[in-house]
């Protein structure tokens, strides 16, 4: 049996699927098990977070936690993709802008804002793929969704083959479509515009800096080493405040019972997730509590390894 467990920073190159990294980490790790926590499009570089072995059960913790973005859009130019890799369906020949005019408008997008999918997306209609459509050349009415823009920073604004570039800054909710975004930018500045470049910089808290490249993964595994690399799966839902239990009651969690909030170290001050540990430090799982009876409910046990 393969040992690792735990979250794995990886750094998805261009040219790769999500899924396509996926496959290639089964080889490399020699394992099945592994999940990751969010799609990223072929194009994508940037942070990929992959869940290994008993990981897998917080992927959907981390998949709503916000993601941020680096990512140019040029003005004069829309697609049907909303990015570079699409074919162009407007144009305009002259395009002006200011920094002040550009910072004025991407401040309009901070807070809760409405989006409608991109046509070339996985969003399902109908029990359809909007990217399935869009390829047979439909398009379809899409309903808007929200999402939060929580920081949009202007990084530079330069000019590439006679059109102005805006580079930006986006830290934002999950389902948030970054090409979407660009185009919705240039619409507020009068001008139709694509995505060309995105790079997702953090994700489940965790920065580019911490991630590592295929190949480095690979010679990790070689060496022995990956290990020191992996995130412990408890430290990955970092946003869940942590609690001790009682000396005593773990047998009553590995049995699914419910607990009494007068069990744990100290006063629960928030309803919601929580994470429990025993009095030894031995993660025990993922519980919800409820102020109004004081229970605590397991939503997801982690037994303890045989040894």
């Amino acid at each position: 049996m393969n040992g690792y467990e735990g979250v794995l920073p990886v750094y998805k190159p261009a040219g790769f699927t999500s899924h396509d990294v996926v496959a290639k980490m089964r080889g490399i790790l020699k394992m099945k098990r592994i999940g990751h926590t969010g799609t990223l499009d072929p194009q994508v570089t940037g942070v990929l977070p992959l869940c290994l072995g008993r990981a897998t059960r917080v992927v959907e913790y981390l998949q709503e936690l916000p993601k941020e973005y680096e990512a140019t859009l040029r003005l004069g130019i829309a697609t049907d993709t909303e990015d570079i890799t699409g074919e162009i369906i407007d144009r305009a020949d002259l395009v002006e802008v200011t920094p002040e005019e550009v910072e004025q408008v991407l401040g309009q997008f901070v807070g809760k804002i409405a989006q409608v999918p991109p046509m070339y997306s996985a969003v399902k209609v109908d029990g359809k793929r909007l990217y399935e459509l869009a390829r047979q050349g439909k398009t379809v009415e899409r309903k808007s969704r929200e999402v939060t823009i929580h920081e949009l920073e202007l990084k530079k604004l330069t000019s590439k083959d006679g059109y102005p570039e805006i580079s930006f800054r986006v830290l934002c909710s999950k389902g948030t479509y970054i090409r979407t975004l660009c185009v919705d930018i240039g619409k507020e500045l009068g001008y139709p515009s694509t995505m060309v470049e995105l790079t997702r910089t953090m994700s489940a808290g965790i920065p580019l800096g911490r991630c590592l490249k295929i190949e480095e993964i690979q010679e990790c595994v070689n060496e022995g080493t990956l290990s020191s690399y992996l995130i412990p799966t408890d430290q990955s839902i970092w946003n869940m405040p942590a609690y001790i239990l009682e000396e005593g009651y773990e047998k009553s969690v590995f049995q699914g019972k419910k607990l009494s909030d007068t069990l744990v170290n100290q006063k629960i001050n928030e309803e919601g997730l929580i994470r429990l540990y025993s009095a030894n430090e031995q993660f025990l799982g993922i519980f919800d509590w409820t102020a109004e009876s004081g229970i605590i409910t397991p939503v997801k046990v982690f037994l303890p390894e045989p040894s």
